[in-house]
């Protein structure tokens, strides 16, 4: 995912165009389709990405005989050491949620 700017416009101003548009009625089935169609390949984006990482999970779990929201827990309350591989694991279950979160959020299941 890298940056990609292809105005002086920041994505906020015309996503908040994007927006109005639709607020007044604006949109065109062109804006539509092509919004479902970009909303539907991050998310199949953002599944691929998680897969992976819940493949990584499961190679922790494993080989820690624990589950990575318990190891989580733990990690939390600091009743885990800070060796390496805590910290990956660890990362791991972050981005996990936050692609978690993200997913919801493309597929429209975000109640927050």
């Amino acid at each position: 995912m890298g940056l990609v700017r292809s105005s002086s416009r920041t994505v906020a101003e015309r996503l908040k165009a994007l927006a109005e548009v639709y607020e007044h009625g604006q949109a065109s089935e062109v804006i539509d389709r092509t919004l479902d169609k970009l909303l539907a390949h991050e998310a199949e984006v953002t599944r691929a990405q998680l897969q992976q990482l819940r493949a990584d999970l499961a190679r922790f779990e494993e080989r820690y005989g624990l589950s990575s929201e318990e190891f989580y827990r733990r990690f939390q309350a600091g009743e885990t050491d800070d060796r390496m591989d805590y910290v990956e694991w660890a990362s791991l279950v972050q981005m996990v949620h936050n692609l978690e979160k993200r997913l919801r959020l493309l597929v429209g299941e975000d109640s927050e």
